[in-house]
């Protein structure tokens, strides 16, 4: 036995995953505040370990649909994936509702699942046993049972995971760049190679395919001055020049550069930063928590954005190594001025389309289908690096400063841009359209 905070105890048993703490004493009902704690932890791991912004979002995703599943298991006023995922499996309960702490389960469906992804596994343990413990079941048969069932909806979930072809494009050869005019190449400092080339072979969640929403193509490369390319490019290298105060924060706030790389000399090193799906993520958690939601609330908010995100990363990669476009810095330098260099640091993938314009305007539509589309909020996500809060009076609004970030860094043309919300939010739609989770009245 261990005595802890308030003189309460705790004893620990082994299971197969890892420590966890069962609770002996009374604790208050458990709040949603625990499911957040997970989600910020997992995304803590995920900056950590370096994710690229497309495999962090399948993260997510798995997680967030295993704790959802695991919940809607409990609750007949929400419907499960199945019959409206792609392949989704069929989940049933092996017993009846009986002894089970559906909350419990759902946490450990959650970091289970999270530590079969991530690569630092012992970090999201590290606190998992806290955030068990914390839910305060004291009935050992209802604590053993609820780990049962999550520990099955998690199986259930990695089972599904491992069918979306992810294992197949690590197996896929290198890259090879194009030698065509107009075509990308890595860009300084680190010339990082392309960044999942094959991400439009993953299997997508609510879209019929990859190609479903393509975009119309760029503008024609065309080194003319009067070509709407060059007019793009110009574009980008007038207003870089003379970013106002409030345009360097918002490109700031948004950059959302898991890649970014410190140069001094001839010494290297990476600043771990979070991915643009951790931002929505988080944005989904805040608004979620703000507005009282339940659990199961809760979690279906955090399911329907990962979902958005992840079928937008496959949307906008299928069309990045389709269109190959490239980087205002490669063309600036190249035809304006040699010496120029972004605010922000190019991500190395293709331009076209913008990925934060695209993955951005898809989670706020679900997110405005979930709370409304005037639902005002603070968003404290980068706080942690440095950054002021910023207020926002929707999701489009937030959405919409996104993705002209990215034209204020310095790293994307306004065709992406606006290309690239027109693509997010017909993914946004999809979503709605096709995943509803709330059971129809009488159900």
């Amino acid at each position: 036995m261990e005595q802890v905070a308030g003189g309460k105890f705790r004893k620990w048993f082994t299971c197969t995953w890892c420590v966890i703490a069962c609770v002996c004493t009374t604790y208050a009902q458990p709040t949603t505040a625990l499911l957040h704690r997970a989600q910020q932890n997992l995304t803590r791991v995920i900056v950590h370990d370096i994710f690229s912004p497309p495999v962090a979002s399948r993260i997510y995703l798995y997680t967030n649909a295993a704790a959802y599943e695991t919940l809607v298991l409990g609750d007949s006023r929400y419907r499960s994936l199945h019959c409206q995922a792609n392949f989704f499996p069929d989940i049933n309960k092996p017993w009846g509702d009986n002894n089970i702490n559906y909350e419990l389960a759902a946490l450990y469906a959650f970091l289970r699942t999270g530590e079969k992804l991530v690569f630092s596994e012992s970090m999201l343990k590290d606190s998992s046993g806290y955030i068990l413990a914390s839910v305060g079941e004291e009935d050992e048969a209802v604590y053993q049972n609820s780990l049962r069932l999550g520990e099955m909806v998690s199986d259930s979930i990695l089972s599904w995971s491992s069918r979306d072809n992810y294992a197949l494009t690590r197996k896929k050869r290198r890259y090879t760049y194009s030698k065509e005019k107009g075509k990308w190449t890595p860009t300084p400092p680190g010339y990082i190679d392309a960044v999942e080339p094959y991400w439009s072979q993953i299997r997508p969640v609510a879209l019929d395919s990859a190609a479903q929403f393509k975009p119309v193509p760029p503008p024609p490369f065309s080194t003319a001055a009067q070509s709407d390319f060059m007019k793009d490019v110009r574009e980008v290298y007038d207003k870089t020049r003379k970013l106002s105060k409030e345009e360097i924060l918002i490109a700031s706030f948004w950059d959302c550069n898991p890649f970014y790389l410190n140069t001094q000399g001839h010494l290297n090193f990476a600043t771990k930063k979070l991915s643009p799906g951790g931002h929505w993520i988080s944005i989904a958690g805040q608004t979620a928590q703000s507005a009282g939601k339940s659990w199961i609330e809760t979690s279906s908010i955090y399911l329907l954005t990962s979902i958005a995100l992840f079928d937008g990363f496959i949307s906008c990669w299928d069309e990045k190594y389709r269109s190959q476009l490239v980087r205002p810095e490669t063309v600036i330098n190249a035809y304006l001025d040699e010496k120029w260099r972004p605010f922000l640091q190019t991500p190395p993938f293709p331009e076209y389309t913008s990925g934060h314009s695209v993955i951005s305007t898809a989670a706020a539509v679900v997110l405005e289908g979930e709370l409304g589309a005037s639902f005002a909020f603070d968003d404290r996500t980068e706080m942690p690096y440095g950054l002021p809060l910023r207020h926002f009076g929707s999701f489009s609004a937030a959405a919409e400063e996104a993705a002209i970030s990215r034209l204020y860094g310095g790293i994307h043309y306004r065709s992406a841009i606006v290309n690239g919300q027109m693509q997010g939010r017909n993914i946004g739609n999809q979503v709605i359209q096709k995943i509803r989770l709330k059971a129809p009245m009488g159900k």
